[in-house]
Protein backbone atom coordinates (compact mmCIF):
# COMPACT_ATOMS: atom_id res chain seq x y z
CA UNK A 1 0.00 0.00 0.00
CA UNK A 2 1.17 3.78 -1.18
CA UNK A 3 2.63 5.35 2.34
CA UNK A 4 1.48 9.35 2.02
CA UNK A 5 2.36 12.01 4.32
CA UNK A 6 -0.38 13.28 5.83
CA UNK A 7 1.15 16.58 5.91
CA UNK A 8 0.58 16.50 1.61
CA UNK A 9 -3.29 15.60 2.44
CA UNK A 10 -4.50 18.40 4.88
CA UNK A 11 -3.93 22.50 3.96
CA UNK A 12 -1.56 24.21 6.34
CA UNK A 13 -2.86 27.35 7.66
CA UNK A 14 -0.78 30.74 6.65
CA UNK A 15 0.73 30.19 10.59
CA UNK A 16 1.65 26.77 9.28
CA UNK A 17 3.16 27.18 5.99
CA UNK A 18 6.38 27.70 4.47
CA UNK A 19 8.17 31.06 4.66
CA UNK A 20 8.71 31.02 1.04
CA UNK A 21 11.11 34.30 -0.24
CA UNK A 22 10.73 37.70 -1.70
CA UNK A 23 12.37 36.75 -4.80
CA UNK A 24 10.29 35.44 -7.68
CA UNK A 25 11.82 32.33 -9.71
CA UNK A 26 12.97 33.47 -12.73
CA UNK A 27 11.68 31.76 -15.63
CA UNK A 28 12.30 32.23 -19.90
CA UNK A 29 11.22 35.23 -21.61
CA UNK A 30 9.28 33.29 -24.60
CA UNK A 31 7.17 30.40 -24.28
CA UNK A 32 9.25 27.01 -25.50
CA UNK A 33 6.30 25.94 -28.41
CA UNK A 34 5.26 29.43 -29.89
CA UNK A 35 7.92 31.76 -28.80
CA UNK A 36 4.84 33.82 -27.67
CA UNK A 37 6.25 36.28 -23.88
CA UNK A 38 6.04 34.18 -20.81
CA UNK A 39 4.91 37.11 -18.64
CA UNK A 40 2.55 39.84 -18.94
CA UNK A 41 1.52 42.44 -20.58
CA UNK A 42 -0.13 39.84 -22.55
CA UNK A 43 -2.14 40.95 -26.36
CA UNK A 44 -5.04 43.54 -26.26
CA UNK A 45 -8.39 41.80 -26.09
CA UNK A 46 -6.96 38.42 -24.59
CA UNK A 47 -8.25 37.20 -21.46
CA UNK A 48 -6.60 34.92 -18.53
CA UNK A 49 -8.24 31.36 -16.89
CA UNK A 50 -6.30 29.58 -14.38
CA UNK A 51 -7.12 25.86 -13.74
CA UNK A 52 -5.42 23.21 -11.25
CA UNK A 53 -6.40 19.25 -12.64
CA UNK A 54 -3.34 17.42 -11.10
CA UNK A 55 0.08 17.63 -12.39
CA UNK A 56 0.28 20.28 -14.42
CA UNK A 57 2.60 18.91 -17.28
CA UNK A 58 0.15 17.10 -19.14
CA UNK A 59 -2.84 20.04 -17.69
CA UNK A 60 0.01 22.77 -19.80
CA UNK A 61 0.06 20.79 -22.78
CA UNK A 62 -4.03 19.94 -23.27
CA UNK A 63 -4.67 24.24 -22.70
CA UNK A 64 -1.46 24.58 -25.66
CA UNK A 65 -2.82 22.61 -28.14
CA UNK A 66 -6.42 24.38 -27.91
CA UNK A 67 -7.02 26.59 -30.78
CA UNK A 68 -7.37 30.48 -29.80
CA UNK A 69 -4.59 29.60 -26.63
CA UNK A 70 -1.80 32.62 -27.11
CA UNK A 71 0.20 31.57 -24.66
CA UNK A 72 0.49 29.16 -21.13
CA UNK A 73 2.47 28.68 -18.42
CA UNK A 74 2.76 26.49 -15.38
CA UNK A 75 3.09 27.58 -11.34
CA UNK A 76 1.47 27.65 -8.07
CA UNK A 77 -1.31 29.18 -6.55
CA UNK A 78 -3.80 28.98 -3.76
CA UNK A 79 -1.54 28.56 -0.87
CA UNK A 80 0.23 31.02 1.76
CA UNK A 81 3.94 30.64 0.88
CA UNK A 82 5.68 33.24 -1.40
CA UNK A 83 7.46 32.38 -4.35
CA UNK A 84 7.56 28.74 -3.34
CA UNK A 85 9.81 25.94 -5.14
CA UNK A 86 8.23 22.50 -6.24
CA UNK A 87 10.10 20.73 -4.15
CA UNK A 88 8.72 23.04 -1.00
CA UNK A 89 5.47 22.33 -2.78
CA UNK A 90 5.56 18.92 -2.91
CA UNK A 91 5.83 18.99 1.18
CA UNK A 92 2.68 19.88 1.20
CA UNK A 93 3.39 22.68 3.48
CA UNK A 94 2.52 25.57 0.99
CA UNK A 95 -1.09 25.12 0.21
CA UNK A 96 -0.36 25.66 -3.14
CA UNK A 97 -1.85 23.68 -5.88
CA UNK A 98 -0.16 23.13 -9.27
CA UNK A 99 -2.04 25.31 -11.69
CA UNK A 100 -1.91 26.84 -15.23
CA UNK A 101 -2.13 29.86 -16.47
CA UNK A 102 -3.97 29.92 -19.73
CA UNK A 103 -4.22 33.51 -21.67
CA UNK A 104 -6.60 32.94 -24.65
CA UNK A 105 -8.12 34.99 -27.51
CA UNK A 106 -12.09 35.29 -26.65
CA UNK A 107 -12.99 35.92 -29.89
CA UNK A 108 -11.55 32.55 -30.87
CA UNK A 109 -11.74 30.19 -27.79
CA UNK A 110 -14.89 30.87 -25.19
CA UNK A 111 -14.24 30.76 -21.44
CA UNK A 112 -16.97 28.05 -21.99
CA UNK A 113 -14.51 25.95 -24.01
CA UNK A 114 -12.00 26.05 -21.54
CA UNK A 115 -13.86 24.83 -18.78
CA UNK A 116 -15.24 21.85 -20.61
CA UNK A 117 -11.32 21.06 -21.58
CA UNK A 118 -11.01 21.54 -17.80
CA UNK A 119 -13.85 18.92 -16.68
CA UNK A 120 -13.53 16.41 -19.15
CA UNK A 121 -9.60 15.51 -18.38
CA UNK A 122 -9.61 15.06 -15.09
CA UNK A 123 -11.62 13.44 -12.24
CA UNK A 124 -13.00 16.49 -10.29
CA UNK A 125 -14.48 13.66 -7.94
CA UNK A 126 -11.13 12.84 -6.09
CA UNK A 127 -10.22 15.26 -3.46
CA UNK A 128 -6.59 15.90 -2.80
CA UNK A 129 -5.42 13.79 -5.43
CA UNK A 130 -5.36 12.49 -9.41
CA UNK A 131 -4.82 8.69 -9.85
CA UNK A 132 -1.74 7.92 -8.30
CA UNK A 133 -0.70 11.75 -7.40
CA UNK A 134 -1.69 12.59 -3.93
CA UNK A 135 -1.95 15.62 -2.11
CA UNK A 136 -3.37 19.50 -1.70
CA UNK A 137 -1.35 20.58 -5.00
CA UNK A 138 -2.88 18.21 -7.06
CA UNK A 139 -6.52 19.11 -6.14
CA UNK A 140 -9.11 20.47 -8.72
CA UNK A 141 -9.39 24.32 -8.87
CA UNK A 142 -10.60 26.63 -10.84
CA UNK A 143 -9.42 30.06 -10.34
CA UNK A 144 -11.56 33.07 -11.81
CA UNK A 145 -10.58 36.49 -12.88
CA UNK A 146 -13.98 38.04 -12.97
CA UNK A 147 -17.34 37.95 -11.88
CA UNK A 148 -18.68 36.71 -15.36
CA UNK A 149 -15.71 33.45 -14.96
CA UNK A 150 -16.94 32.85 -11.53
CA UNK A 151 -20.34 33.13 -12.29
CA UNK A 152 -19.69 30.66 -15.51
CA UNK A 153 -17.32 28.15 -13.37
CA UNK A 154 -20.30 27.83 -10.94
CA UNK A 155 -22.54 26.61 -13.75
CA UNK A 156 -20.41 24.41 -15.21
CA UNK A 157 -19.53 22.91 -12.36
CA UNK A 158 -23.63 22.43 -11.46
CA UNK A 159 -24.00 20.97 -14.65
CA UNK A 160 -21.52 18.50 -14.81
CA UNK A 161 -21.98 17.12 -11.31
CA UNK A 162 -24.91 16.39 -12.68
CA UNK A 163 -23.76 14.28 -15.31
CA UNK A 164 -21.14 12.71 -13.20
CA UNK A 165 -24.04 11.64 -10.37
CA UNK A 166 -25.86 10.15 -13.55
CA UNK A 167 -22.71 8.17 -14.22
CA UNK A 168 -21.67 6.70 -10.76
CA UNK A 169 -19.61 9.51 -9.62
CA UNK A 170 -19.58 11.18 -6.22
CA UNK A 171 -19.41 14.59 -5.34
CA UNK A 172 -17.48 17.44 -7.11
CA UNK A 173 -14.61 18.50 -4.70
CA UNK A 174 -13.45 21.21 -7.06
CA UNK A 175 -12.43 24.57 -5.72
CA UNK A 176 -13.81 27.69 -7.08
CA UNK A 177 -12.48 31.43 -5.97
CA UNK A 178 -11.20 34.72 -7.24
CA UNK A 179 -7.58 34.00 -8.34
CA UNK A 180 -5.01 34.25 -5.68
CA UNK A 181 -1.57 35.46 -6.32
CA UNK A 182 0.14 33.26 -9.44
CA UNK A 183 4.13 31.95 -8.50
CA UNK A 184 5.78 31.10 -11.85
CA UNK A 185 7.81 27.42 -11.52
CA UNK A 186 10.91 26.91 -12.72
CA UNK A 187 11.83 27.12 -16.17
CA UNK A 188 12.51 23.22 -16.30
CA UNK A 189 8.47 22.84 -15.56
CA UNK A 190 7.85 25.36 -18.48
CA UNK A 191 5.84 23.30 -21.26
CA UNK A 192 7.65 20.05 -19.97
CA UNK A 193 6.48 17.62 -22.26
CA UNK A 194 7.09 20.18 -25.54
CA UNK A 195 10.97 19.54 -24.06
CA UNK A 196 10.29 15.81 -22.52
CA UNK A 197 8.29 14.12 -25.43
CA UNK A 198 7.67 10.79 -23.52
CA UNK A 199 7.24 12.31 -20.15
CA UNK A 200 5.13 11.82 -17.29
CA UNK A 201 1.23 12.80 -18.30
CA UNK A 202 -0.95 11.77 -15.16
CA UNK A 203 -4.44 13.71 -16.79
CA UNK A 204 -7.13 11.05 -16.88
CA UNK A 205 -10.98 11.91 -17.31
CA UNK A 206 -13.75 10.20 -16.15
CA UNK A 207 -15.37 9.72 -19.61
CA UNK A 208 -18.64 11.60 -18.86
CA UNK A 209 -19.10 14.75 -21.72
CA UNK A 210 -19.29 18.06 -20.38
CA UNK A 211 -22.78 19.30 -21.85
CA UNK A 212 -21.51 22.29 -23.53
CA UNK A 213 -23.43 25.31 -23.89
CA UNK A 214 -25.95 24.01 -21.02
CA UNK A 215 -23.93 26.19 -18.43
CA UNK A 216 -23.38 28.89 -20.37
CA UNK A 217 -27.51 29.33 -20.63
CA UNK A 218 -27.25 28.70 -16.52
CA UNK A 219 -25.01 31.50 -16.24
CA UNK A 220 -26.90 34.32 -17.66
CA UNK A 221 -29.98 33.12 -15.33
Amino acid sequence: MLFVDPRKLRMPSPDEALPGRSRPMPVPDAHFVNRAPLRPPYPDGSETATFALGCFWGAERLFWQAPGVLVTAVGYAGGSTPNPTYEEVCTGLTGHAEVVRVVFDPRVVSYGDLLRLFWENHDPTQGNRQGNDVGTQYRSAIFTHSEAQGREAEASRDAFARELRGSGYGQVTTEIRQAPEFYFAEEYHQQYLAKNPDGYCGLQGTGVACPVGLFARDASD
